[in-house]
């Protein structure tokens, strides 16, 4: 039996442009002489849909768009992800369904079983549950088919939730040849090691191989990274598709195949998909140029660099706004970083404003010490003329605050906050000198002085990060501990030997900084537990003292 494991990267709600993308794949399976061709999760919606699913002509579409596919299907097998109507109207009217289709024939359906509601999902918010799993005869094979979360209850390790039901348990006295598995999981760190740990309990289970297909692109804040997997009967790895790329990857069961070993590097794969979030996010939103702040920090040259392989550099613009703060060695930095990149750099120094503003306030903060009202008042003027730009030539712009910095309000709201797409809000600090140095690893594109020297808003003379925050490294200790992983303050202190009280206050600071971030421009998703999706705590509470 060959297959065709087609790993696409769909808009969601482009019901047509989809369906058409899907239809040109299944002439190229057959091209191949593929048997089976399988597609990802809600792949005529795209995923996820979110309340799109509530609006009944949005679902008649979809259905209209089945009926496209299925009279595409001569002499060959289709499984596709869509959403469907519940034909019994009970509780949620819709089913999260992969469509079986054979020679022009709609075969049936298999509903998804397990319903993911917690960090960035919310499908028991518009899905039924399956009622069964079955065994579908397809080609002469058993062919158990799941989609996506159906295959994670067995593996142990779901963190967040766990399922009174287990599809892949439910399965193994129906004795299945193969399995398939639709599916549509976002990219973090380390979800490819885990999706494969998965795969390979679920094989070991059922002594049948695997095949399973895995969404890619950018839909707003999730990143999908496809390397969809083929995995033999011992949950053996035999095939990978490729990362942030789509690819028709032809499985042949019949053929001998050596097992392989799974070989990636976490910062260039944060890289692809920080890379992949920024171009999606412009295409499939019809925007073409950015434009961001140059500070000659390391912050915005990182997202310089993203921008440009997302973009082009035609499509890039950098601007430096120096004020009476700013080190000549920084000014010096953001321009030659613009020259290496081949980017337009413009210069709009912010000294006429700053003192227009100084001088209109100066009767209201009569006899009142400097502080950080003007050093705020510097970035919001920052924020004002790179919103100018943006709204007079039609740049979109890239905020460039990370992680660590949005954890503690490190940001000026309205500031170098403002934005349409912030790119590295999900990226520690840490992260980013990793970055910088995979971005350099042949020749020097960012400058060596924005990575080496000590960081600085350069808000006020001689200012550094460090005046006002741990260094970054016990930041972003605190910060995985705290924010990814739920641990208490006394755990995290124990665990690093960190001072209760040190530890304490930086978790006030990220709690207090809520509604920051509530205002921030929208951010793409690369951790496990992301400030703009999934994570939800309130801003007024006092559990946080």
């Amino acid at each position: 039996m060959k297959i065709i494991d087609a790993q696409l990267n769909p808009t969601i709600g482009a019901l047509e442009a989809n369906t058409t993308k899907i239809i040109n794949a299944i002439a190229e399976a057959r091209r191949n002489q593929a048997d089976l061709i399988l597609f990802s999760e809600l792949t005529i919606t795209g995923y996820p849909p979110q309340d799109l699913l509530l609006l009944p002509h949005f679902i008649e579409q979809t259905q209209n768009q089945l009926q496209r596919i299925i009279e595409a299907s001569e002499n060959i097998i289709v499984v596709v992800g869509l959403p469907r109507p519940n034909p019994e109207n009970k509780e949620k009217p819709l089913f999260n369904s992969a469509a079986i289709i054979q020679n022009k024939q709609l075969l049936g359906f298999q509903d998804k079983s397990l319903l993911p509601t917690y960090d960035v999902f919310s499908e028991r918010r518009y899905f039924e549950p399956a009622n069964r799993v079955q065994i579908w005869e397809l080609h002469g094979k058993k062919v158990g088919i799941t989609i996506c979360e159906d295959i994670w209850q067995h593996s142990a390790l779901l963190t967040d939730t766990s399922y009174r039901k287990n599809p892949i348990q439910e399965l193994i006295s129906l004795k299945p040849d193969l399995l398939l598995n639709l599916s549509a999981s976002p990219f973090s760190i380390t979800k490819l090691s885990n999706r494969l740990k998965v795969c390979a309990k679920a094989t070991s289970a059922l002594h049948c191989p695997i095949v399973f297909c895995n969404q890619i692109g950018g839909n707003d804040s999730l990143i999908f990274d496809g390397y969809s997997l083929y995995l033999n009967a011992k949950g053996e790895l035999l095939q990978i598709a490729k990362g942030f790329e789509e690819e028709l990857m032809l499985v042949n069961l019949e053929a001998d195949s050596s097992p392989m070993t799974l070989s990636f590097s976490y910062v260039e794969d944060l890289y692809h998909a920080l890379v992949l979030g920024v171009r999606d996010y412009f295409y499939k939103s019809n925007f073409h140029q950015a434009c961001l702040g140059l500070s000659g920090g390391i912050d915005s040259a990182v997202v310089a660099c993203i921008a440009v392989a997302a973009l082009g550099p035609k499509n890039v613009l950098g601007i430096g706004m120096p004020s009476r703060y700013s080190s000549p060695g920084s000014i010096n930095d953001a321009k030659q970083l613009a020259q290496n990149l081949k980017i337009e750099y413009r210069e709009i120094p912010i000294e006429k404003s700053f003192e227009s503003y100084l001088e209109t306030l100066s009767p209201h903060f009569a006899h009142l010490p400097t502080d950080v009202t003007e050093e705020n008042l510097q970035a919001r003027i920052r924020g004002m003329l790179l919103m100018a730009i943006s709204n007079k030539l039609g740049y979109i712009i890239l905020s460039t605050g990370n992680k660590s910095e949005l954890a503690m309000g490190y940001s000026t709201l309205y500031g170098d906050m403002c934005g349409g797409l912030a790119v590295i809000s999900d990226v520690s600090k840490m992260q980013i000198y990793a970055l910088a140095h995979w971005i350099n690893r042949h020749r020097e594109m960012i400058p060596q002085n924005s990575i080496i020297k000590p960081p600085s808003a350069e808000l006020r003379p001689n200012q550094t990060d460090q005046d006002s925050l741990p260094p970054y490294e016990i930041v972003d200790n605190v910060l995985q501990a705290y924010v990814e992983e739920h641990q208490s303050s006394e755990y995290i202190a124990n665990k690093f030997g960190y001072s209760p009280s040190l530890v304490e206050d930086l978790i006030r600071r990220i709690h207090r900084n809520e509604y920051k971030r509530r205002q921030a421009a929208p951010g793409l998703r690369v951790s496990e537990k992301s400030f703009s999706e999934g994570r939800r705590f309130p801003i007024v509470e006092r559990w946080i003292k």
